[in-house]
């Protein structure tokens, strides 16, 4: 999948694309059945909310599940991002983030890059999300929200916030956030399940929390380039991976028919997975 030459200079100017309905109805299907059993294990990759036994966060599913294993490998999910860096990637960071009905959490304003910087002293911001919806997303169920053009911002003053949620982010202040929403305004891109965005390392973005009766689980690959990788290994390595092996791409049809991919964690997280190197 490329982009084209006016789907760029639309990135370049709003820091995000989004693609609804790429994916059809049979392929998320694949990956949504999946997700229950992801959930129900007690792994260290399953980060829970701080109220509840709901998980906001499934970590490195593409190491020890099938179904991810291929999504990882998608040319839909990966060419595009490879494409705009100019030179191959490796998978920094893959999630489920599961904005569960009525418990999912909020997500505070912030940039992902600043958080790669700090915490991974990742050099440059030569990475970014790309993100599939395995629910519908609407105006009720948490949707993400963008400023638009606040990449060009480059890296903003953050605080580390390691009290209002269960996962320490990196945040912004309100001060700044609401200069960046006087000039950019502020979007929350909604579509079926099968959407897909990806967005700019330095975008602001956040979350409300799900109150609704709908689930609005997505999944994340944070693709870096090759070049750029991690020089830190401060968190454990099923958040930041350490293996900067470039992704090969799967053909298109990957969800649907059966490919041979590695599943090195299948039997268990790696002990030395679980901690800073």
């Amino acid at each position: 999948m490329r982009l084209s030459a006016q789907q760029i200079q639309q990135f370049d100017r709003d820091g995000y694309l989004f693609f609804p309905s790429l994916f059809t109805p049979d392929e998320v299907r694949v990956l949504t059945d999946e997700v229950p059993a992801l959930y129900a294990q007690r792994r260290p990759e399953n980060v829970r909310e701080k109220t509840g036994d709901v998980v906001r966060t499934n970590f490195a599913a593409h190491l020890y599940s099938y179904p991810f294993a291929r999504l990882a490998r998608h040319p839909r999910m990966v060419e595009p991002i490879v494409q705009v860096f100019g030179e191959d990637v490796y998978m920094h960071q893959f999630k489920i983030n599961g904005k569960q009905a009525f418990d999912g959490d909020v997500w505070q304003w912030h940039q992902d890059y600043g958080t790669w910087r700090a915490d991974d002293e990742m050099p440059e911001a030569r990475a970014m999300n790309v993100a599939i919806f395995l629910d519908e997303v609407n105006e009720f169920n948490g949707p993400l929200m963008f400023i638009p053009g606040s990449h060009k911002q480059g890296v903003l003053d953050a605080s580390h916030d390691t009290s209002t949620t269960s996962y320490p982010l990196w945040v912004i202040n309100h001060q700044t956030i609401a200069k960046l929403v006087e000039k950019g305004g502020i979007v929350a891109p909604k579509g079926p399940a099968g959407s897909m965005i990806l967005f700019h390392g330095c975008l602001v973005h956040a979350s409300t929390s799900n109150l609704s009766p709908w689930n609005r689980v997505s999944v994340y690959l944070s693709l870096c380039a090759v070049s750029n990788h991690i020089r830190r290994f401060k968190r454990p390595g099923y958040i930041a991976h350490r293996d900067f092996t470039p992704i090969k791409c799967l053909p298109d049809d990957c969800l649907l028919r059966d490919y041979d991919v590695p599943l090195p964690w299948k039997n268990g997280t790696p002990n030395e997975e679980q901690k800073a190197a």
